[in-house]
């Protein structure tokens, strides 16, 4: 285990969680596994004046689908946030730390994590060179609604992301989520 891991192991309020992360990663080809570890805080209710934060490591060995560019681009940021997203909402529900999941079960967001999970709204800017090989990632979900989509129940997680190399980021974004039939009754 990395010193890093150790860190990150020893963080937060809820243990890293090794075995779950190895679940959600299982949509993806081995080759683009490239979120290695995460811990989860929970500090209230998103949108009630909390927050949910993960923090994670990545490695990207090689690019998936272009020649090295030398630098981290859109592509990997947004891959990256993907596997973190995934990351955060499965433990949420498994830690029933956002109530507006509260209907989920582990089973129905295996069941729904690629079909009923969409980024609605992407925003990214990158401020400083990464090259993106080896680094770090965290997720801030700072707000959870619930509402009907006119097709039945909604859930907008609106979230914070940067990536970095050393202590100041290197980018950062801003993404809303859209979770299709969050308590499971459609």
């Amino acid at each position: 285990m990395s010193t890093l891991d150790a860190a990150l192991a020893t963080e937060g309020r809820h243990p890293y969680d090794a075995d779950l992360l190895a679940q959600v990663m299982k949509v993806y080809k081995l080759e683009c596994r490239y979120l290695l570890s995460a811990t989860f805080e929970a500090d209230g209710e998103p949108g009630d004046g909390g927050r949910i934060c993960v923090r994670g490591r990545f490695r990207i060995p090689e690019s998936c689908y272009i020649a090295d560019t030398g630098h981290f681009n859109a592509v990997e940021f947004n891959i990256c946030y993907n596997q973190m997203i995934y990351f955060t909402i499965a433990k949420a529900v498994k830690e029933a730390a956002v109530r507006e999941l509260s209907g989920w079960t582990m089973a129905q967001f295996f069941d729904r994590q690629l079909p009923d999970m969409f980024i609605t709204d992407y925003r990214a800017s990158f401020r400083r060179h990464m090259r993106g090989r080896e680094f770090w990632g965290e997720l801030d979900v700072v707000g959870a609604t619930r509402r009907d989509g006119g097709n039945g129940p909604l859930v907008i997680l609106s979230t914070t992301t940067r990536f970095g190399e050393d202590a100041k980021p290197a980018c950062r974004g801003e993404v809303k989520i859209v979770l299709r039939d969050p308590a499971g009754l459609g």
